[in-house]
């Protein structure tokens, strides 16, 4: 008997391809962590092999709808390539403002939650006072509010993400840079964790306890040869595909 319904990849480089069904399981494994906010944030993928180019999702797709085909292709001019032409131009503005800024970068993840949104609006920012923060923290930096969608933004996206790897969107959001779409994912994923926890810390009206710089120093070290490794994030990674498989998520058409 035939098998029907299977997914077929398109005309297209096969490392295009895996990049596509790699970056729509992105979008349903923060559809799964509810890291959403119905159909405005979104996440980018360099497409190797190729000069200046990135896919986003189709402007309008909640994230547990995004395939890897409905991904929109663009170039660093706002371009589109290819057949799908709806895209966030804020979105636009901040993915290709951090990728003509940072070329070692293949993925850049962004979220609304109410703990990144809530902690962006903080004069002090995030705070090395759980696991979580500690893990992150050293690569986190801070980008002011702009005007959406300007090249103005666009730029100072660019001058804000050259050192850091984390950046807290004042008065907006979150936003993680990796080398691999499993490293945004887990660097987001720590991230969105030590907002919560701070978030909830806080709610407590209480003294909040800092953990030891020198235990913070030990911590970037052994952290930082840690994310320094190709594999960094894949286990998790791996572990959220397994995920995806049993609940029957469709992100490969």
């Amino acid at each position: 008997m035939a098998i029907t319904n299977l997914p077929t990849q398109p005309m297209m480089s096969d490392a295009e391809w895996e990049t596509r069904c790699d970056l729509a399981a992105l979008y349903h494994i923060f559809h799964h962590l509810r890291m959403t906010d119905l159909i405005y944030t979104h996440m980018t993928a360099r497409i190797p092999g190729e000069k200046d180019t990135f896919l986003i999702n189709n402007y309008g797709e909640m994230f547990d709808e995004v395939t890897a085909s409905s991904l929109v292709k663009m170039d660093f001019e706002g371009n589109v390539i290819g057949d799908q032409d709806s895209y966030n131009e804020a979105g636009f503005t901040i993915h290709s403002g951090v990728y003509k800024a940072r070329p070692d970068v293949t993925c850049v993840a962004h979220t609304h939650t109410n703990a990144g949104v809530a902690i962006s609006i903080t004069k002090e920012g995030l705070l090395p006072i759980s696991q979580d923060a500690a893990v992150v923290i050293n690569e986190v930096g801070y980008h002011d509010y702009g005007t959406p969608a300007s090249q103005a933004e666009c730029d100072a996206l660019g001058h804000s993400c050259k050192e850091f790897n984390c950046v807290i969107l004042r008065n907006h959001g979150l936003l993680t840079l990796g080398a691999s779409i499993p490293a945004a994912f887990l660097r987001m994923y720590f991230l969105e964790h030590a907002c919560s926890e701070q978030v909830a810390a806080a709610s407590l009206n209480t003294a909040l306890t800092p953990i030891d710089s020198k235990v913070l120093e030990e911590v970037k070290q052994r952290y930082g040869t840690y994310r320094a490794n190709d594999d960094f994030g894949k286990l998790e990674w791996s572990a959220m595909i397994r995920l995806l498989e049993r609940n029957g998520a469709q992100y490969k058409q």
